[in-house]
């Protein structure tokens, strides 16, 4: 369903291959210290700390308790009150590394073929968790493990534990050809999708240069598709009674949960399920490589790429530790040593990074530069060459050194806000016991960080980052077909003996009756907004959380996209983008440099109606940490070198946007649907265009400073571990002289723009293309507008989840796409609706009929809501809102959402109460707003296979136009 890779984390849904930046195994070092490290690294960063600064401040922890099933279940709980929801995390120690030869892409397969109901409860298995409120649920398959995570209400634990068990102990009857060939084909499209980006073969270059053929790591997780469509029914079902057994399992339970009541529903479920046998573990083999190798590809990307790939030491070393805290100081921040020199100094890349992706029979670390366009890359490759030979020779400074280390600490303080998910508590205590034996281990790489020294960094890099490195240069050119691999035959299949000492226990429980629903709910407790105004005439609202040592602000303005309206595109983007490139006395390193030496991640951004500059700071560091903040605010410092550095970055990622096919869509789309002279007919990035960007001087980012970042007017909301009694003092004496320049300027009028009358068809070449990426989009009624609420509602029964009616055609029913979807955007003039759908390339007219029947039998009542649909999605909204405001993030949001959208402090229970008053008639009515006759459509495809089909179809006028949206000749 979705990869987690250590150094980046990637949102629902996706899977497999190798690194971060591409679908794949899930390279995760230790614990929660790899979700500390991606945190922070990929937050704004910089710092000169004190050294005694990574050792400051109280101490964090993932305190727990576990125990053992007679079967061979280890459970592991930990206990955490602050809200009425536990985290349920099963991982299995079973992944692509374990998969023989002409078997890949098994263990990946599998994760989705156990989302499809088991014996017991026919049918999705989402399903009864939308009915209950879940939230952060997903899958995730990697080279050595598969797991299956949600959160759920407290109350609701015994039906998760039951669906869990249920697939664990009674999935085979579920599954038969239908259901096997229905899944293949998602995993299959799963693949094109990823392949079809940009950079996107990448991965699976990487995995067979980096190893050789026969180690467990030279295959991608999601496998080849001749071995997809080799996969028998009974290959598919003696895989999972091998594996899948208790005893090759870890459950974590996390939040609102005691070990005695987990023991006991824990035994109830699972205690009557027999063990398989004992899986044995591959012998760790790293692959050292006895040379450096170098190769060369092209594809359809607007600059070359590097990639230098070293396998180093496996997961749970304190090598591998060690080298996260070179890489920090080697890529890890942008005032790193190659960011210094690459992109500050020398300019010759617009962006560096570098990570130490830990796995368990041995990891990678990598270092990926995009290189400027026309620069020599044998030029970046030499510096790259030089500066880790000066690293590796001289050893970090001592301020590098903490600095790195308290990134580390205050990355560490951040992860662990969540219970769930994606590189939560729960997440982070399951990989330490399933790689290491001991739940705990993040808590020695947390040390092993801490106590290294500048000869350990040298020491490290010796051992490990000299020869053997792989080189791969991805350049601008044609593509060409990844080829895969001369299939094999596998060996027949034999099963190991179970082992003896494991037997089950209890009678287990009574499945005939179905799910375990829950009859009673938490309510949701969300904080109390809190009131002040600053000297400056600045609204203060705040929400304590005092869950970890954090405070976080938002700062939020007028202005945004729409301010650019008759000006430059993208100015105000820039603009604010440039707040933290050099602020009074600090250049853009020295800034950086001091923000990371707090601990402090802070930046600013637009979006369609307004701008916001954030701060998230540790709580013994907020007042330098605002004070920093406050100088970013009041003193940017626009230098014409940093200016002319961002503008050509910017510029290079505006023709990126256009390479991918999404975002590629996504900035034509704008202009079509608001014309091109409207405040919203520009790319959805809001990233302008390149003649726009490549036009902006200093006075364009003063003159909007000016206009826009100005305290009068604004709200600051904070949320986080503090009070008002002590906040309010800190703020007013960094902010509380600020005063904005001359008159505020009038809010840009935003038109009302007519529907067009029918339908059109636009298409976008992208030649070579295995998917195409569809589009449809209209305009609706602006947030806040009457029946906004239910237009919401109708917008989930089409296309809003999982379980929503396009993605239940096109993915698990006619298992064209690996998913569809419909989203209602926010904006305080008209907002688009847009349907959206990747399809393999062969079946494109035909999805695109398909979404259209849809969409207009939905909307003439040919095929309403049904009662069922509208009663999940009102359980749905009421149940999941417990656990939905888990962490200060979401508060944040939902409180930004009610200063822009000028809701009620009760917003969010006012709209449950509207929503579970509506009816199926109310969200049929509100369906019709959507004109299935009028929908602009946007395809990006390889033409030559898409545009006769099209046509054929007779859907409106069908126009060719380019990336840029002019109509091609």
């Amino acid at each position: 369903m979705s990869f987690v890779v250590r150094g980046a984390r990637t949102a629902p849904v996706s899977t497999s291959t190798r690194h971060a930046h591409g679908s794949g195994r899930r390279l995760l070092g230790r614990g929660v210290l790899a979700v500390a490290l991606a945190t922070a690294l990929g937050g704004f960063a910089g710092g000169m700390p004190a050294p005694s600064q990574a050792a400051a401040g109280a101490r964090v922890d993932i305190p727990y308790e576990e125990f053992t099933l007679p079967n061979g279940l280890r459970v592991i709980v930990h206990t955490d009150r602050k809200a009425p929801i536990v985290a349920v995390n099963i991982w299995y120690h079973v992944g692509s590394k374990d998969e023989p030869a002409g078997r890949s892409g098994f263990a990946h397969l599998f994760e989705h073929l156990m989302f499809n109901g088991s014996e017991n409860h026919r049918g999705e298995y989402f399903e009864p968790f939308e009915l209950v409120g879940a939230t952060d649920m997903n899958g995730t398959t990697n080279s050595d493990r598969t797991n299956y995570f949600q959160n759920v209400p407290t109350t609701a634990l015994d039906m998760a534990l039951w669906m869990e068990s249920d697939r664990m102990g009674h999935l085979l009857g579920a599954i038969d050809q239908k259901v096997l060939d229905e899944q293949r084909g998602v995993v299959q499209n799963e693949k094109r999708q990823g392949e079809n980006q940009p950079y996107g073969q990448v991965w699976e270059k990487l995995g067979r240069a980096l190893y050789p053929k026969g180690h467990p790591y030279h295959h991608s997780t999601i496998g080849s598709m001749n071995d997809l469509n080799a996969a028998s029914l009974e290959d598919v079902k003696t895989w999972f009674r091998t594996w899948y057994g208790p005893n090759n399992a870890v459950l974590v339970l996390a939040g609102d949960i005691d070990v005695a009541t987990a023991k006991a529903k824990v035994a109830k479920y699972f205690g009557d399920i027999p063990a398989g046998p004992t899986m044995a573990q591959p012998a760790v083999d790293v692959a050292r490589r006895p040379a450096d190798t170098r190769e060369v590809m092209q594809d359809k990307v607007p600059q070359a790429r590097i990639y230098r790939a070293w396998n180093v030491s496996q997961i749970g070393t304190r090598d591998l530790d060690q080298l996260q805290v070179l890489s920090q100081v080697l890529g890890g921040s942008a005032s790193s040593r190659l960011d210094k020199r690459l992109v500050h100094g020398d300019k010759l890349a617009d962006s560096v990074s570098t990570g130490a992706y830990g796995s368990q029979l041995g990891s990678n670390f990598l270092v990926m530069v995009n290189v400027k366009e026309g620069v020599d890359v044998a030029r970046v490759e030499a510096i790259i060459d030089e500066e880790l030979d000066r690293l590796v020779q001289e050893g970090p400074t001592a301020a590098e050194l903490a600095q790195a280390k308290t990134v580390s600490r205050a990355g560490f303080i951040r992860g662990i806000e969540r219970i769930g998910g994606f590189g939560g508590k729960a997440d982070a205590l399951a990989e330490c016991a399933v790689y290491e034996g001991d739940p705990g281990c993040f808590r020695e790489s947390l040390a092993n960080v801490a106590a290294t020294t500048g000869a350990d960094v040298q020491a490290v890099g010796r051992t490990w980052l000299g020869e053997g490195s792989h080189t791969l240069v991805v350049e601008p050119g044609e593509r060409s077909p990844l080829a895969e691999e001369p299939a094999e035959t596998p060996a027949p299949f034999a099963t190991p003996a179970v082992d003896p000492k494991y037997r089950t226990s209890g009678d287990g429980v009574d499945r005939s009756a179905g799910v375990p629903m829950p009859t009673e709910f938490p309510s949701l407790k969300f904080p109390e907004l809190q009131r002040a105004e600053l000297k400056n005439g600045t609204r203060v609202i705040l929400a304590e959380r005092h869950d970890i040592p954090v405070v976080q602000f938002s700062y939020e303005f007028g202005g945004g996209y729409k301010a650019d309206a008759g000006g430059k595109l993208g100015a105000s983007s820039f603009a604010m983008s440039m707040l933290d490139e050099g602020a009074g006395d600090y250049d853009a390193l020295t800034f950086r440099d001091r923000a990371e030496s707090l601990g402090a991640n802070l930046g600013a951004s637009a979006s369609l109606d307004g701008g916001s500059a954030y701060l998230s700071a540790l709580k013994e560091n907020v007042e330098p940490s605002l004070e920093l903040f406050a100088t970013m605010l009041r003193a940017p410092r626009f230098d014409a070198a940093e200016i002319e550095r961002v503008k050509a970055s910017w510029i290079a990622g505006i023709k990126q946007e256009k390479a991918s096919p999404n975002s590629a869509a996504l900035r034509v789309l704008p202009p079509l649907l608001y014309g091109a002279d409207h405040p919203y007919g520009i790319p959805f990035s809001g990233s302008g265009t390149e003649a726009s960007i490549a036009s902006l001087g200093r006075d364009d980012l003063t003159a909007y400073h000016q206009a826009w970042v100005r305290p009068e007017g604004a709200t600051l909301i904070v949320v986080g571990d503090t009070t008002l009694k002590q906040i309010v003092p800190v703020l007013d004496r960094h902010l509380g002289d600020w005063s904005g320049a001359g008159d505020a300027p009038s809010v840009p009028e935003v038109a009302e723009v007519a529907r067009p009358a029918k339908a059109k068809v636009f298409l976008i070449d992208q030649p070579g293309a295995v998917q195409a990426n569809i589009f449809a989009g209209e305009l609706m009624p602006p947030t806040g507008s009457d029946g906004e609420t239910l237009l919401q509602m109708a917008n989930e029964v089409i296309g809003g989840s999982f379980v929503a009616r396009l993605n239940m055609n096109l993915r698990e029913d006619k298992h064209w796409s690996y998913g569809a979807r419909t989203v209602l955007t926010n904006a305080l003039g008209q907002r688009p609706w847009l349907a959206l759908a990747p399809v393999q390339i062969d079946k494109t007219a035909e999805a695109l009929a398909e979404m259209q029947r849809e969409i207009s039998e939905y909307v003439s009542g040919k095929a309403p809501p049904t009662p069922a649909e509208i009663d999940r999605i009102k359980a749905n909204e009421s149940r999941s809102l417990p656990g939905a405001y888990e962490t200060a993030g979401s508060v944040m949001g939902t409180i930004g959402g009610i200063v822009r959208y000028d809701r009620p402090d009760d917003y969010i229970v006012r709209r449950n109460a509207e929503i579970q008053a509506m009816t199926p008639a109310q969200v049929a009515e509100a369906a019709k707003a959507i004109d299935p006759a009028g929908l602009t459509w946007v395809v990006v495809g390889d033409l030559g296979k898409i545009e006769a089909p099209i046509r054929a179809l007779g859907l409106g006028d069908v126009q060719v136009l380019d990336a840029d949206g002019t109509p091609r000749k």
